[in-house]
């Protein structure tokens, strides 16, 4: 079993495809790392509204964490507060 794929956000940003992209690798694995690409966003603000869009989107059992311009998401087993 791999233990963390590595994804990247480009310049069409953040889809629907990509969402269930994100949803069909955590049937894989617990933990993605996110790569976000200079085309994408360099505004830090914007960057934690796309980590709130996906933590939505996933729903409560998934957890983010950003270092400098790198998501890590995390997949809990009971939902998180």
């Amino acid at each position: 079993m791999v233990n963390m794929i590595q994804l990247q956000i480009g310049k069409k940003g953040l889809t629907k495809d990509f969402i269930e992209q994100l949803k069909k690798s955590f049937s894989k694995v617990e933990n993605i790392r996110i790569s976000v690409l200079k085309s994408a966003t360099r505004d830090k603000k914007e960057l934690t509204d796309i980590v709130d869009k996906i933590t939505k989107e996933l729903g409560p059992n998934y957890t983010a964490k950003t270092i400098g311009y790198t998501i890590i998401l995390k997949k809990w087993r009971k939902p998180r507060t």
